[in-house]
């Protein structure tokens, strides 16, 4: 799906020079595809500062962003679009002046409601809807709503020093150039995308081919119940290498539908998803070795935070995947992208309801018991001191 461009309004000279360097980069009908781009920002935090900040010095049309809620000080620790005398005012007005200060060329629009509020027929006017710091549910709900109006969605998150990016960009086409081969290409490329045109041109002695893909996606609610790809489940030492962060996140999100809100550190509350993360990695058919008590500990204790390098990682991923969908060039990400800040890796799994043949000599997804998880005492680990949310936050 591309956006709407309105041929009648051609790049100006003042853009081309404004926008030169970035024109070098993708040429000029990609930015005039920018231009005309609307795109829905949900939740500014410190993820969508981000966003928001790539997108508006890109120059894309028009930025919407909503957010209900206010300031406050904790806001002020990784976003930079905040300052301390606004605690109080809404938080998306409050960055609405510096966002235009970034590119007044581009329109922005602020929405003060309640994003659950927003009957389906709302997001089909953007061109692609960024949905950030939801609960599951809500991203399932506007991911159905964008699906309906034929719209692409991206949901994002920050759980300190984990992060990741789903995209559902529905069925996708987007153009490469690479140099000719003599080996001729296959039509199906992978069980998501396929080979639908290939021209050539020539550029002084080479020729360069042109070559159209298509890419298809799948839902959040279907992804997040997929099995791994084939690649990542057949060979044990690339199972050994899948992050635990996917299971992490899965279990998350389940225990978010179970109980309403995040994980604490209380007794019921860490043997629920204890369980919960032990099903999931079971599901997922990966080794109980790469499930280790710590790195639950760990993420529980992230859950909730900020940190400024993560929210600029992510966002800048997130910000450059929309501009590749928008300007309908390079490999979009399919379809979920996990960061771990601890080990710096960033892989992509596509995650579909395609499943494997059964893994053999798979161990059972059990809680190791040398070091689990403690149900009582000081639960916090050493390292860089973070707030835990409440269950009802």
């Amino acid at each position: 799906m591309e956006p709407q461009n309105d041929a009648s309004k051609s790049i100006s000279a003042d853009e081309i020079a404004l926008y030169d360097r970035q024109i070098r980069l993708w040429g000029v009908k990609a930015q005039e595809k920018l231009r005309s781009a609307n795109v829905l920002l949900i939740t500014f935090k410190a993820l969508a500062n981000e966003v928001a900040k790539n997108l508006v010095l890109t120059g894309i049309g028009t930025l919407t962003i909503i957010d209900h809620e206010m300031v406050k000080e904790e806001d002020l620790g990784a976003q930079f679009l905040v300052r301390e005398d606004q605690i109080g005012q809404n938080r998306a007005q409050a960055a609405a002046p510096f966002i235009r200060e970034m590119n007044p060329r581009v329109q922005l629009e602020v929405d003060t409601d309640d994003v659950h509020t927003k009957q389906p027929d709302f997001f089909a006017q953007f061109d692609v809807t960024i949905a950030t710091e939801l609960d599951f549910a809500t991203y399932t709900t506007i991911n159905a709503a964008c699906r309906i109006a034929n719209r692409p969605f991206y949901a994002a998150g920050l759980h300190g020093f984990y992060g990741f990016i789903f995209a559902d960009l529905i069925s996708h086409d987007f153009v490469i150039e690479r140099s000719k081969s003599n080996i001729s290409s296959t039509t199906q490329e992978t069980p998501t995308r396929s080979i639908i045109n290939i021209t050539t041109k020539k550029e002084k002695e080479k020729v360069i081919e042109m070559v159209t893909k298509r890419e298809t996606y799948s839902p959040l609610i279907l992804a997040n119940t997929s099995p791994l790809p084939e690649e990542f489940t057949r060979i044990p030492r690339r199972r050994r290498q899948v992050t635990p962060l996917l299971t992490c996140l899965r279990a998350l999100w389940e225990f978010q539908k179970m109980s309403g809100g995040m994980p604490t550190f209380s007794h019921q509350d860490l043997e629920l998803f204890t369980k919960i993360t032990r099903d999931r990695h079971q599901e997922l058919k990966l080794d109980i070795a790469t499930l280790d008590s710590e790195f639950l500990r760990t993420f529980l204790q992230n859950l909730g935070s900020e940190i400024t390098p993560v929210a600029a990682f992510v966002g800048g991923k997130l910000a450059q995947d929309v501009i590749n969908v928008l300007s309908a060039r390079e490999q979009p990400i399919q379809n979920l992208l996990l960061f771990d800040g601890d080990k710096s890796v960033a892989p992509i799994y596509s995650l579909h309801p395609f499943f494997p043949p059964e893994v053999e000599n798979v161990l059972p997804a059990v809680l190791p018991v040398g070091n689990p998880i403690p149900l009582d005492g000081d639960p916090i680990a050493t390292g860089p001191t973070m707030v835990l949310p409440h269950a009802n936050s």
